[in-house]
């Protein structure tokens, strides 16, 4: 394959991971410090919308490097290779991290949403867990026919 097919992919991924790192500079501050106002006897809140948010970014920006990899391997012509499917078992990881680390922080969504009465609060952290829970078992499909062409490949290389 050519060098630069998946250039148009590569700066995808690369803008995807742009207003994630906006909104962990500028809207995850303002969040904490609202969820601290609107509980100002529990300011533990607080830290804990930052625990929240910062711990599903973190594999987040994992998954898009690896995603940012396998287009790499794509590119070398090694997308039929074992290295692809470890990349794809990462990325499917970081899925039910990040899907994890939302389940887990959904209670905290609750409390803010029922003081401030906004139930599409709710929805978006639900919306956020499906979106995770997706991808994973994209990625988890993607592992399991890629290993599968792999060892067809393999099966068909030793039968010559």
């Amino acid at each position: 394959m050519k060098r630069g097919s998946t250039l148009f992919l590569k700066l995808a991924v690369i803008l995807m991971g742009l207003p994630v790192l906006a909104l962990c500079i500028f809207l995850v501050p303002n969040l904490a410090s609202y969820a601290a106002e609107l509980y100002p006897d529990h300011t533990y809140l607080k830290y804990l919308v930052y625990i929240d948010l910062y711990a599903s970014a973190i594999p987040f920006y994992i998954a898009l490097y690896q995603t940012f990899m396998l287009l790499g391997y794509i590119d070398q012509n090694k997308a039929f290779s074992e290295l692809s499917v470890r990349v794809l078992k990462t990325i499917k990881q970081c899925a039910l991290i990040i899907s994890g680390v939302y389940v887990i922080g959904l209670p905290l969504f609750y409390l803010i949403a029922e003081r401030d009465d906004a139930p599409g609060l709710i929805l978006l952290g639900m919306g956020l867990i499906f979106a995770s829970l997706v991808i994973a078992v994209f990625a988890a499909v993607l592992q399991r026919l890629l290993q599968e062409a792999i060892d067809i490949k393999s099966e068909n290389d030793l039968t010559v």
